[in-house]
């Protein structure tokens, strides 16, 4: 597609309809939005000639959401497109992570094979951003580091990327300091870490190592915390002090956070004010079955908070489809979101806080300037399209279309 075109006939949303003092829907209106050098440049109502005879797109009335972030993956655990296989049981944590050390050997699919199919899954959803975990540890190296930036780079042109040197087997038990240290000098931007006390069997000594890390490196920081309670709670404030300590602020996630969802509201307030002050986001896979960080708690108290799929067929899990939005309806429907504002805002779980509309209801999203990252969906609403797990029809990065196609069906 050439640089300069403009995509017509596009759904945006215009503000809430409110009746009896309460919001009743969402009002849209359709426009035309000019692409020039992968951003959108200018956006005009529907009703307004088009005077030059630059290339025309077609998006057939369909909605314009932004695009999606899958802000927590696995690339190289999954086994998308391979033979199947059902989870094989195990009594604990260490049990599975022993089945995973060795299990490369009896693959049926190459890491940078099954890692594409991911990939064209997550394109498919509308997602042009990936945050992936690589296993880092003695018996892989940096294989599978070397894997998925092999698969990465074949994508470089449909979808940003950044990876976390995840020492899976333990950043203390396993020996992978200097292993992880290697990762982020050689392209991964963030040091991972999982359960600094139960897995590693010393959280000071384990938190400390990340931290070092990370500081010295000038890297990020993605812990996986899957402790729960006070176990939990401990170690989210200690690796609060030593960010702040560090001067990594905004650079500092935990993912799952289990333990946040395990204490009571007030106390619950008074973590997120701390994580919001030490700048560090939360990401939760949206788990059934299990408590998990209180969403709109934490959204409320300033704290960056996002969704991921976490594993998706795997040794650890046979679930899942890479769809970023259908976990992001799960969200919504385990959270009691049923009313149109809140089924909207949903979305900003999943685009890194963007919506069309803010909170308030004003329009927020395309503006003129914005990166033509977006996706068209088959639904009168982002509510709907949450809600409804609505089929995405093209996901658009930086102006072309990477999945999909706007071809009506026959």
């Amino acid at each position: 597609m050439e640089q300069r075109y403009w995509l017509i006939n596009v759904r945006l949303e215009s503000g809430y309809r409110v009746e009896d003092n309460a919001v009743a829907g969402t009002e849209t209106e359709v426009g035309h939005l000019l692409i020039e050098d992968g951003k959108i440049t200018k956006i005009v109502s529907a009703d307004d000639p088009i005077e030059d005879r630059l290339p025309q797109l077609d998006a057939g009335f369909r909605l314009a959401l932004p695009s999606f972030i899958e802000k927590h993956c696995h690339l190289d655990k999954t086994l998308l497109g391979g033979r199947w296989r059902a989870v094989t049981p195990v009594k604990s944590i260490i049990g599975r992570l022993d089945e995973e050390k060795s299990f490369d050997q009896s693959r049926t699919i190459a890491i940078r094979e099954s890692a594409a199919n991911y990939l064209e899954a997550s394109l498919r959803s509308g997602a042009t951003h990936i945050r992936t975990h690589v296993d880092i540890f003695p018996e892989v190296g940096l294989s599978h580091l070397e894997e998925i930036q092999h698969a990465l780079g074949l994508y470089k042109d449909k979808l940003s990327c950044e990876i976390v040197a995840f020492p899976q087997q333990g950043l203390l038990r396993s020996g992978a300091e200097k292993l992880v240290r290697e990762a982020v000098r050689n392209g991964a931007a963030f040091v991972g870490g999982v359960d600094p006390a139960t897995v590693d069997g010393d959280l000071e000594k384990s938190l400390q190592a990340m931290v070092t890390i990370a500081a010295e490196e000038h890297a990020g920081i993605d812990l996986h915390l899957h402790d729960p309670d006070r176990l939990g709670i401990f170690t989210i404030k200690r690796l609060a002090e030593l960010t702040v300590e560090a001067g990594l602020q905004g650079k500092v996630a935990v993912s799952h956070a289990f333990s946040l969802g395990d204490i009571p509201a007030s106390q619950a307030a008074e973590m997120a004010d701390m994580l919001a002050e030490a700048g560090i986001s939360i990401i939760t896979s949206v788990p059934m079955g299990r408590k998990f960080p209180p969403v709109r708690l934490l959204h409320d108290h300033g704290v960056s908070v996002a969704v991921g799929c976490d594993n998706v067929f795997d040794i650890w899990s046979p679930f899942g489809n890479g769809d970023i939005m259908e976990r992001a309806g799960r969200l919504a429907e385990i959270s009691g979101w049923s009313d149109e504002r809140s089924l909207g805002q949903a979305l900003g779980y999943i685009t890194g806080g963007l919506t069309p509309l803010d909170e308030t209801g004003v329009q927020a999203w395309p503006k003129a300037g914005d990166e033509a990252s977006l996706v068209l969906v088959e639904a009168s609403c982002s509510a709907e399209a949450i809600a409804r797990r609505s089929k995405r029809a093209a996901t658009l990065y930086k102006g072309t279309i990477v999945a999909g196609s706007l071809e009506r069906d026959r």
